[in-house]
């Protein structure tokens, strides 16, 4: 049952009002001024407010302003006479939901009321759905600022059709997001497939993507349904999408703009109607700036583009996915393990992850199945991680100025992503330890293509 407060200082109406509300379903409380209804409303915070437009004490529109200082979202409906019908206007571009003139109606009233308490209703629905849709993408990727950012932007590009890129080293979750996008999207009961472009032989990536007809080639014994006709209406995945041969980007494109793919051997085109994500482990950019992919084929896809950052340059979220992996583990293997002690986790924070979160994964997995006690030690994890570990933090950080012109694109690039690693992302002691400034370090870091 719905709580609405009205406030009105003519006694008849207030109490007539009242009894028609009740009688309708809702719980009253009726005050005669503004004054109480502010008091009364920091109390007991109603759905709705019903309210009159002319009062002695304090008018609805300063009642109001009032009321949405203790809560924005409150829905007021005004009641004012015939004559106030223009300033009842101004009060709703100031935040009325609605007004109803005298005498009331009441049927319209109900109407009214109901619809402008559900509306209240959905807002609240909405956030609670978006606080739990954060939470558990927290859960899969992680709690890190960077993050937090890549979650932000899969909840903006979800629901919409637009065709995306994803990008990031390997084992950094792209396949994650992209099926996350797809159980978000209006398309989540219809099939995901997912595509890997580097295990597919060149021979029969066309076959394989469009389908064939029966007779097309020597061994087309019958028809059959490429990776785009099986995805009709659903999403698909073309993860690597930098190793489709050139040839084939082209008919890629045309697919892709025209919603029309051309099996071989077939008489004519076929329709389709898919959502199509593309996944890579390199700067797509540099790719389309070497001529190795196509460049119009890049806007076509990467409508919207997700980056996803190296576990290196996130180095908040390896506690985070140790313990959540330590759990898992330790439930699947039926190990009372509760626990990474201070020294092995220093040992995982000072590891550069080449492997990422997959790595990350693996390693605490193996050292879960080699620990006999209740924590994971040192021990556990040195033989796995610890010879890089130490190479890692061995190796000093040289200004860049004094490196070796002879290398210096690929030292200049190691020193830093090491940088950027020990900073946890920080730019501007990044560049304080390098000993260069701030903004020679952004052009370095675009210009190697560091993620």
């Amino acid at each position: 049952m719905s709580n609405v407060l009205v406030v009105d200082d003519q006694q008849i109406l207030r109490v007539t009002l009242t009894e028609f509300l009740e009688e309708a379903g809702f719980f009253v409380t009726a005050v005669a001024g503004g004054k109480k209804a502010i008091e009364v409303f920091k109390n007991d915070r109603p759905s709705a407010v019903l309210l009159d437009l002319k009062m002695p004490d304090m008018d609805g529109i300063e009642t109001m302003q009032g009321l949405k200082k203790i809560d924005a979202d409150v829905p007021v409906i005004l009641i004012t006479a015939h004559g106030d019908v223009e300033t009842a206007v101004e009060a709703i571009k100031m935040g009325a939901y609605d007004f109803i003139v005298k005498p009331p109606k009441f049927d319209r009233l109900i109407f009214t009321m109901q619809r402008a308490i559900e509306k209240l209703e959905l807002k609240w629905k909405v956030e609670s759905l978006n606080v739990a849709f954060e939470t558990s993408l927290e859960w899969l990727l992680g709690r890190s600022d960077i993050i937090k950012k890549v979650i932000k932007q899969i909840h903006q590009v979800a629901w919409s059709d637009f065709s995306l890129i994803i990008q990031g080293e390997t084992g950094t979750g792209k396949t994650t997001v992209a099926r996350t996008i797809h159980n978000l999207s209006k398309r989540a009961k219809e099939p995901f497939i997912n595509v890997d472009m580097a295990t597919m032989p060149e021979t029969l990536v066309e076959s394989e993507l469009f389908g064939y007809e029966k007779g097309a080639f020597t061994g087309a014994e019958k028809n059959k349904n490429g990776f785009f006709k099986t995805a009709d209406r659903g999403t698909m995945l073309i993860d690597e999408i930098q190793n489709i041969p050139p040839h084939i980007q082209g008919k890629l494109l045309r697919a892709v703009e025209e919603k029309k793919i051309f099996p071989l051997g077939g008489a004519g085109p076929v329709d389709i109607n898919i959502r199509i994500i593309a996944a890579t482990n390199i700067n797509i950019r540099e790719a389309v700036a070497q001529k190795k992919f196509r460049e119009d084929l890049f806007f076509r896809l990467g409508e919207f583009i997700i980056t996803l950052p190296p576990l290196r340059e996130r180095g908040d979220d390896i506690p985070f996915f140790s313990q959540r992996f330590l759990r898992e583990a330790a439930a699947e293997m039926n190990k009372q393990i509760h626990g990474i002690a201070d020294d092995a986790l220093d040992l995982l924070m000072r590891y550069p992850w080449p492997g990422n979160v997959r790595e990350l994964k693996n390693v605490i997995r193996k050292a879960v199945l080699l620990s006999s006690g209740d924590m994971i030690k040192p021990e556990h994890v040195e033989f796995l991680i610890g010879d890089k570990c130490e190479a890692t933090s061995a190796t000093p950080l040289m200004p860049l100025k004094e490196l070796s012109a002879i290398a210096v694109r690929d030292v200049e690039r190691k020193a830093i992503k090491q940088a950027l690693a020990l900073t946890k992302g920080n730019k501007t002691k990044a560049a304080s330890m390098l000993q260069i400034d701030y903004k020679t370090l952004l052009t370095k870091i675009k210009e190697y293509g560091i993620m």
